[in-house]
């Protein structure tokens, strides 16, 4: 009971944070989904004390939804014969979507998301991301009501709000500080300040923007004042916002449109974000989805009774959460118990806050979903991927979100069909068993894979895979196998992560005899394939594949999607290992190494960011004390003041308000850091040493390392070891 209670006061922390984001967020995508602002709030609110009591996953956080946006705005545009009616009625669809939401929990559809190719989800995703910035971009300008009927006419239409707007007096101050906005939030990243980052990009957005209106108001710094309506609106007292929802529209067959259309994106966008959390999550929980469906679905059919927005698992908060954290769902409480103290607490002062601000979030949240990096990682999977992509991405656009995945999955299987060059092989596999598990005599589980394996047949793998224990030994065996697609492989890839840090192991073995148009370690993968020819070594490869030459260790430049050698270390338990690429193997004296440039991430979306950092895992040989020992930085002497404890042993103080020494047990660490040990760190450059028991993980720089710091790299650990081998 000791230990639970103190699980919840841990995660008090993440969800402050989580909530400093969300708030702007949720006020933003209300706005943009022509709704009032309040709106935004209670789906936020209820969807955290619903889905944190009654949910399955164990961090993902709810609210209202970024791919909503573009259904909400429809319904409330052609449900009623004004905005406000438009509204009621939308409401109302939300809370009979909610039923259909939790009826999908209840038949068991948690496995939904694994029928949809990932390219052609990416490709709706980056539609939704257009949709959303074509729209707020001229919010962003002070443009209230553009011209344009579609994303494309109101893309095209932004150069003519911004004449508007540069010609208005009463809007110059809104363009300024909606830009403005905008080139903060991409420059936020670069400001490298530890304490700055405490509070998250949102959240300043809106601090500065209310600053900037309060001063505007009161005539300071002889700032121009806001007129009233680019100003956010909020009653007060704000519960005189709750209104309840007209069913009048339930026998319209356009209702019926809307609500099906909130039923199947709610439920898709939910079960993306729980699959990309769950993969996060430094436990490697499995989420029960079903169970998840089921909270959400309730918290909808609440939220949209008192006026609120659907609630669905959101990607990029919940990443937040993982980052700050979090460890289980009373954080998503948390949040929501924070978002709400906001609002009440607050109102007089949101109504600050410039409409123009929280459309530069959404302009971000927009572009960073169809940012040029989505475009370059898709193709980099190969031509046919990229080609589904742009068909699913396009076709959201022209045709609206649900026949846009249509036409995706359609694309999709016509590509397929055509890499195969088989279509009686499709057709006749296609709902056919495709896979056989058995245990073998040392008590590995072998999984064959036969025929084909893509998204609509992946269901079968993925049933065997969920069965087994994570501390199980696995072989997926695509020996028998023609056709693997990307979809599957991205899956597959997942489930190695799952098992490895769960104890066991995945391998995938039969891909020898397959090869693919792209060089990524995830492309498809079919039969007599033409294989691509490996580009020529860097100049960097070119020093360290000498390097590595004269100490008679190997150079493998070529890139690896599995990373059994770093994913066990504790530093990648919340971070997605991407790729590692230009590895040295070998040994210093009798330990031996690995050293690789990994690329990984934290976060998923709109708030994955991505790191390319130079690591060297060596082998002890036995056994030490788990620690990690981190240059110390100026949040960590704040830390000290206020009693955050580590571990300072009272003869090297010095020593240690250089560097910050973290273990669990502080007696056994000892063993390790005596006087020598302790005096050879301290005459070297910063290094971040951690400790997993059987290996230590080295890095210097949080950047790829050049050819004179690996050099030194491997100085510091030989010397190292020299000292503690004695």
């Amino acid at each position: 009971m000791k230990d639970q209670f103190k699980s919840i006061l841990s995660n008090i922390f993440p969800g402050f944070v989580v909530s400093l984001v969300a708030l702007p967020l949720c006020l933003g995508l209300a706005l943009a989904s022509g709704v009032p602002a309040f709106a935004g709030m209670v789906s936020a609110v209820v969807g955290a004390l619903i889905v944190s009591l009654l949910g399955g996953s164990n961090l993902t956080i709810t609210g209202p939804g970024n791919g909503l946006v573009v259904v909400s705005l429809a319904a409330v545009t052609t449900l009623g014969a004004t905005p406000y009616e438009g509204y009621l009625q939308l409401i109302a669809a939300v809370s009979i979507s909610g039923v259909l939401v939790f009826m999908f929990g209840l038949l068991k559809m948690g496995a939904l998301s694994d029928f949809f190719p990932s390219a052609a989800v990416q490709g709706m995703l980056a539609a939704i991301g257009v949709i959303i910035l074509s729209k707020q971009f001229h919010l962003m300008l002070g443009e209230m009501n553009p011209e344009g009927d579609s994303s494309l006419s109101l893309l095209a239409s932004i150069p003519e709000s911004l004449r508007s707007s540069i010609a208005s007096e009463d809007s110059m101050m809104v363009l300024w500080i909606g830009l403005g906005s905008l080139a903060f939030l991409f420059l936020y990243g670069l400001i490298k300040n530890p304490l700055f980052h405490l509070v998250p990009a949102p959240m300043w957005v809106v601090l500065i923007a209310i600053a900037l209106s309060y001063m505007g108001q009161n005539g300071i710094f002889g700032i121009h004042p806001i007129d009233s309506k680019f100003l956010l609106e909020l009653p007060s007292p704000i519960l005189d916002q709750l209104v309840f929802p007209d069913f009048s529209s339930i026998w319209n067959s356009d209702f019926w449109s809307i609500v099906f259309a909130l039923t199947f994106i709610a439920s898709i966008e939910s079960l993306l974000s729980i699959k990309a959390i769950d993969k996060l999550d430094p436990q490697q929980r499995r989420s029960n989805a079903n169970k998840d469906l089921k909270a959400l679905g309730l918290a909808s059919v609440i939220s949209g009774l008192l006026g609120g927005l659907p609630v669905v698992g959101v990607i990029a908060r919940s990443s937040v959460n993982v980052t700050n954290g979090a460890t289980n769902r009373s954080a998503n409480l948390f949040h929501g118990l924070f978002i709400g103290i906001f609002v009440l607490a607050f109102t007089q002062y949101l109504q600050l806050i410039p409409i123009s601000a929280l459309a530069a979030i959404l302009v971000f949240t927009g572009f960073r979903l169809a940012a040029p990096s989505v475009f370059k990682a898709m193709a980099k999977v190969g031509w046919a991927q990229f080609a589904i992509f742009l068909i699913s991405l396009v076709a959201t656009l022209l045709f609206g979100l649900i026949n846009g995945i249509a036409i995706g999955i359609i694309a999709t299987l016509i590509f397929q069909i055509g890499i195969i060059g088989n279509v009686e092989l499709l057709i006749r596999n296609i709902f056919r068993p495709n896979t056989l598990m058995f245990e073998e005599e040392d008590g590995i589980m072998h999984i064959s894979v036969r025929a084909f394996s893509n998204f609509l047949n992946f269901i079968g793998l993925k049933r065997k895979l969920d069965s087994l224990s994570r501390d199980s030994s696995v072989i997926v065996d695509f020996s028998l196998a023609d056709f693997v697609d990307y979809s599957v492989m991205e899956q597959v890839n997942a489930y190695h992560l799952y098992f490895e840090k769960g104890g066991g192991n995945l391998e995938v073995i039969g891909l020898d005899d397959l090869s693919s148009d792209s060089m990524h370690p995830l492309a498809s993968r079919r039969l007599r394939a033409k294989k691509n020819k490996s580009s020529s070594l860097t100049k960097r490869q070119l020093l360290i594949e000498e390097f590595s030459a004269k100490s008679n260790w190997v150079f493998e430049p070529k890139d690896y999607q599995y990373s059994d050698e770093f994913v066990k270390h504790q530093f990648f338990a919340s971070k997605s290992i991407d790729r590692v690429r230009n590895q040295i193997i070998g040994n210093i004296d009798s330990h031996s190494f690995i050293l690789a440039d990994v690329d990984f991430h934290q976060g998923e979306y709109e708030s994955k960011e991505s790191f390319h950092q130079t690591f060297l895992s060596i082998d002890l040989g036995r056994e030490w004390p788990e620690f990690s020992l981190t240059p110390s930085s100026f949040l960590d002497l704040i830390a000290n003041l206020v009693g955050v404890p580590h571990i300072i042993l009272s003869s090297h103080e010095n020593f240690f308000k250089r560097y910050k020494l973290n273990a669990d047990d502080e007696d056994s660490v000892k063993s390790v850091f005596n006087d020598d040990f302790i005096e050879y760190l301290d005459s070297q450059p910063d290094m971040h040493i951690r400790c997993s028991g059987k290996e230590l993980l080295i890095f210097q720089k949080d950047r790829l390392s050049t050819i004179s710091e690996i050099k030194l790299l491997f100085s510091f650990a030989r010397s190292l070891f020299q000292l503690v081998d004695k």
